[in-house]
């Protein structure tokens, strides 16, 4: 992931975000209130077509998800998720970091407005004080 050190504190930066690290699947998952918006993993070698590769999965709307796929080759569905909802981008390869970030917001964002108000607008007020 060398190419893409920033991307841990981006995604943790997010309002509510926590870490935890699955480690029957040895991801490091990235969650708002519970709900999963982000894991970086790096496949076994015995899964094709993955090879091995680190990688982080976003959920993604479902129309996106496809045009990403079409239009850069380091994306792919999803690695043991459903792959209409996610998909799984290569972090050695060569998706333009801007992209890798409006990636990373829309995934937060699709969980979070799955929130109740209630819970966003607790989660907005904790992530004003911190600032």
């Amino acid at each position: 992931m060398n190419r893409y050190l920033w991307l841990h504190d981006y995604l943790m930066n997010k309002p509510g975000t926590e870490e935890d690290f699955k480690e029957e699947w040895s991801w490091l998952r990235y969650r708002v209130r519970g709900k999963m918006f982000a894991a970086i993993c790096t496949p076994d070698p015995k899964y094709q077509p993955h090879n091995g590769r680190e990688m982080i999965i976003l959920k993604c709307d479902p129309m996106l998800a496809e045009l990403y796929r079409e239009k850069y080759a380091d994306v792919a569905p999803g690695f043991y998720s459903d792959k209409t909802h996610w998909n799984s981008i290569y972090l050695d390869g060569s998706l333009p970091e801007e992209e890798l970030r409006a990636m990373c917001d829309q995934s937060y964002q699709l969980i979070f407005d799955k929130l109740s108000k209630k819970l966003q607008k607790e989660i907005m007020e904790e992530h004003s004080l911190k600032k």
